[in-house]
């Protein structure tokens, strides 16, 4: 085993309660690699412990490990050795869904899948919410999202895909307390739960979506106080009054010219008082245009920088 890649599995030993629990995991991390599917059985015999594949099952459904404590010790680490000091935490949040086949496969659903053949996009299988630290790696032109935890959406009644993605963006800020966490995805992931101190959250806009102004300060009269500002409208009603300006983005490794307009606001449907930016990107070439919005969990704004645009 390469020296490098031994002592940084050796740094995630003390996740597990037994030595010979991490020599387990250290096993099945070197087969996960090496084998050429992605199953247990598989995993054992690429780690050279095929003989005890029924060990290796045993790692996964009886051992005494956290997998939330290991998705953080990992999340530790990419932070130790790929986001520099003082360097803002960003988060990649969604939804991914997983194929799977037979009657008693455990919480499998029929569910939207938007690489499913067929006009109804629905397929059968689990539905994860992935949470990915996002780095730039120098070998990579395009940043590059690390998995570090995720959560099984059990349906409907349960815990909502926005409920499990806030619970996890949570343990990452609590991971790495004084450093800023931007929560981001391309899911159209939005809601209350995701409001907390020391976040922001990224999202897109629906096109439908109707956003105000910033809470008007109290005028000393009596009565309820308002709790927005005026109608701001939606994205489409915000752009044909907006000032744009011209701005150099980074889409997919390459720099682009674009237009993109700013406007501060509340998004109430979504995130109440919440105070939030919404940022509108236009391509001259196309025509067309492309909606972010940023909203802060707190009321200290984000400097705008054209590159953290959704695009």
């Amino acid at each position: 085993m390469p020296s490098t890649w031994r002592d940084l599995l050796e740094e995630l030993a003390p996740v597990f309660a037994r030595r010979s629990t991490h020599r387990l995991f250290v096993a099945l991390a070197c087969g996960m690699i090496l084998a050429d599917r992605s199953t247990v059985v598989a995993m054992a015999a690429a780690g050279g412990i095929a003989g005890k594949w029924r060990r290796a099952c045993w790692f996964f459904a009886g051992a005494a490990w956290d997998i939330d404590n290991l998705g953080l010790a990992v999340a530790r680490l990419i932070v130790m050795y790929l986001v520099a000091d003082g360097e803002p935490l960003v988060v990649a949040v969604d939804g991914t869904f997983f194929k799977r086949w037979g009657r008693k496969v455990f919480q499998a659903r029929w569910a939207y899948e938007g690489a499913a053949q067929g006009g109804k996009k629905i397929a059968y299988g689990n539905v994860w919410v992935v949470a990915a630290i996002v780095v730039k790696l120098p070998a990579c032109p395009s940043p590059v999202a690390l998995p570090v935890l995720f959560r099984l959406w059990r349906g409907k009644g349960t815990a909502s895909q926005v409920e499990l993605a806030a619970g996890m963006v949570k343990l990452l800020a609590a991971a790495f307390p004084g450093r800023q966490v931007h929560g981001d995805q391309g899911c159209g992931l939005h809601g209350e739960p995701l409001v907390m101190e020391g976040t922001t959250w990224t999202t897109r806009l629906p096109a439908n979506a109707v956003l105000y102004g910033p809470r008007p300060p109290r005028t000393g009269k009596r009565g309820r106080p308002r709790v927005r500002g005026d109608r701001l409208g939606t994205c489409a009603q915000i752009a044909a009054g907006a000032d744009w300006a011209e701005r150099v983005i980074n889409v997919y490794g390459h720099d682009t010219c674009v237009q993109i307009a700013a406007v501060e606001g509340l998004w109430h449907g979504s995130f109440k008082t919440a105070p939030g930016r919404v940022i509108l990107v236009r391509d001259p070439s196309s025509g067309g245009m492309r909606l972010g919005g940023r909203t802060p969990a707190s009321a200290n704004w984000t400097p705008f920088v054209a590159s953290d645009a959704t695009t």
